[in-house]
């Protein structure tokens, strides 16, 4: 099972997924300047390091430059987490997430019109 980890370290696993699921360091501290996240050096490398022993990263080397890749994919990160939630706040029942979604108005009725057709596509296929 896939474990948890940290906001900060989901924003890093964020950008290398963004960049195919292979970045630079030197790329992945571009693009948090870009969002305008003032992070330290010392900062980044410990979160990366720590990604690399949760198992989230390998890295390897482009002549003397880090390259950090993903061993999790977005889609395998996300679907574990939300398996996660959806057992601990609502025993697995995905009835009482939607109700909720529904009467909080979180989900539109676009959203459900949308979600109806693509159950609906799924169901054909």
């Amino acid at each position: 099972m896939i474990q948890q980890i940290s906001n900060s370290e989901l924003e890093l696993m964020k950008i290398i997924w963004k960049e195919g699921g292979k970045a630079l360091y030197a790329s992945i501290m571009s693009e948090l300047k870009k969002e305008e996240c003032e992070w330290k050096k010392n900062t980044v490398l410990t979160l990366l390091s720590r990604l690399v022993d949760k198992g989230f990263l390998t890295t390897s080397k482009i002549g003397r430059r880090n390259v950090y890749v993903a061993l999790v994919s977005e889609e395998d990160y996300l679907t574990t987490q939300t398996k996660s939630f959806l057992e601990k706040v609502y025993e697995g029942n995905v009835r009482g997430l939607v109700s909720t979604l529904i009467q909080q108005d979180i989900l539109s009725s676009d959203d459900l019109e949308e979600l109806q057709t693509y159950w609906k596509e799924k169901l054909n296929e």
